[in-house]
């Protein structure tokens, strides 16, 4: 007979989750202020890395005690190398529009202080504050938030509910209310309703991973970049013509195949 996680349960995990990342992080970086200067915006990438570690170490030591399958539980399945093309296409397609969306939202919204100030923050000073940023952004931060989120909490939600869409709209919500960025919540959450779209007709989290570490790689690139002048990529301020309808062909065609599709 399988085991039952019930709703109150898996939001206790999930809350009991980040706090854990968010107090272990948070030690370590304030344990970093005591080093000299030059260390640390080191020691706050490695605060970042030891958190989002230990993010999905209490879900792993509450599905081990009460002998519950991890690899079922968290939605880990092995995708088709046709489908993970596929998700890259959407994927990619995506994150661009979104980028998109988000300078639209700055032409009637001015980007707050604190947003320029969290860019200056995560600027690396070397090729090894370059290489922990990228290993927490783009791997360990969507690999310990999906397995948390789309993985386990949204999964939960389908089985108890048996109502996908509600379960994947509510995962956005939480979502998007844990990273505590009201500039952002809007993207964040309509973000998360694609992560959990994918997570939702894939059966597996390997598909919201491959969008979420995209997402960050392409954030991530662009906030270090001159976003005033034209460049292959952007055209008067605003990303190009062009590459706004690859991206739109791309989501079109991805999403398609995503929905229509036997993927389990």
């Amino acid at each position: 007979m399988k085991k039952k996680i019930d709703i109150k349960t898996a939001f206790l995990i999930v809350f009991f989750s980040f706090l854990c990342a968010f107090l272990a992080g948070g030690i370590l970086a304030w344990l970093g202020t005591f080093y000299a200067q030059s260390y640390q915006k080191m020691m706050t990438f490695i605060s970042f890395i030891v958190g989002q570690s230990i993010m999905v170490v209490p879900l792993f030591f509450y599905l081990k005690i009460k002998n519950i399958p991890i690899q079922e539980s968290i939605r880990f399945n092995a995708l088709r190398s046709t489908t993970v093309w596929y998700v890259i296409l959407f994927s990619m397609g995506l994150v661009i529009l979104s980028d998109e969306l988000d300078k639209l939202i700055q032409v009637f919204i001015s980007t707050p202080e604190y947003i320029v100030d969290l860019n200056q923050l995560l600027k690396p000073k070397s090729f090894f504050d370059g290489f922990l940023l990228v290993i927490v952004v783009v791997i360990l931060a969507p690999l310990g938030e999906e397995i948390v989120f789309r993985g386990f909490l949204q999964r939960i939600l389908e089985k108890q509910w048996r109502d996908p869409t509600r379960a994947v709209l509510s995962t956005a919500l939480i979502f998007a209310f844990i990273h505590m960025n009201p500039y952002w919540f809007f993207q964040i959450y309509i973000l998360g309703i694609f992560l959990g779209f994918l997570a939702l007709k894939t059966n597996s989290i390997i598909a919201p991973i491959i969008l979420h570490g995209l997402n960050n790689f392409i954030a991530l690139l662009l906030s270090f970049s001159d976003s005033n002048d034209d460049s292959f990529y952007l055209w008067k301020g605003h990303v190009s013509p062009w590459i706004l309808i690859f991206s739109l062909f791309s989501v079109v065609i991805g999403f398609k195949y995503v929905n229509q599709k036997n993927l389990n």
